[in-house]
């Protein structure tokens, strides 16, 4: 009895390793290439239970993983390189390696500037060097304020895989309902250039190597 046990559970356990390599390989071919410039990547396909599409972003930059972590922790900085954000503000640093912070995101007319408070935390594997950023938005920390739509749904995560001494590759993805009124197909439809400009932008701040001097110490590169 107990080697026939021992069998199945040895069976159930390859059956599960088979399913989620099959479920894996099939997730990775739901990514539709969406536009590509300067080495950026951005990919786009549908979230079950939203109207929005989830976005992926992948790249390879000239810099350490330290200094990636540096830049994305250096949250009002953010204001000069992520797409339409107008202010961004540190709210809470509960340690070197996990903060909540503030951010309102500019909108053309007549659409109103949403916002959200977001709460980054990061992790690196210690054997592959691996690091990753979660960087869901919650509630709570900052009132709704009048004329501002709060955005409740938003779900960031960073991969970041070193290279090489001073060169990363970096898997983003993002799944983000910006609530309001604004039609589903406008948001798929222009969604990819946000993360397009962002990505360019943070690949010349990092490959200037403005963080290379003040790279997160927790990270080991």
């Amino acid at each position: 009895m107990n080697v026939f046990v021992a069998r199945m559970r040895r069976y159930f356990s390859l059956y599960l390793l088979f399913s989620l390599v099959i479920s894996n390989a099939f997730a990775q071919r739901d990514w539709k290439l969406v536009t590509e410039s300067q080495g950026i990547k951005v990919l786009s396909k549908s979230a079950p239970g939203s109207r929005i599409n989830a976005l992926r972003v992948e790249c390879e930059v000239k810099a350490s993983a330290g200094a990636l972590v540096a830049m994305l922790l250096d949250v009002k900085a953010a204001e000069e390189w992520v797409f339409h954000t107008k202010s961004c503000d540190l709210l809470k640093k509960v340690s070197p390696s996990e903060l909540y912070y503030y951010s309102e995101v500019s909108m053309p007319w007549p659409l109103s500037n949403r916002d959200f408070v977001a709460h980054i935390r990061v992790s690196q594997d210690k054997v592959t060097k691996v690091v990753t950023v979660d960087a869901p938005a919650v509630p709570g920390f900052v009132a709704q304020k009048e004329g501002i739509v709060r955005i409740s749904h938003s779900e960031g995560y960073w991969t970041i895989k070193p290279l090489s001494a001073e060169k990363i590759s970096i898997v983003y993805t993002l799944q983000v309902d910006p609530g309001g009124d604004i039609p589903a197909w406008v948001v798929n439809t222009f969604s990819a250039q946000g993360p397009l400009h962002s990505f360019r932008k943070m690949k010349l701040e990092l490959e200037a190597g403005k963080y290379r001097n003040t790279a997160a110490g927790f990270i080991v590169n």
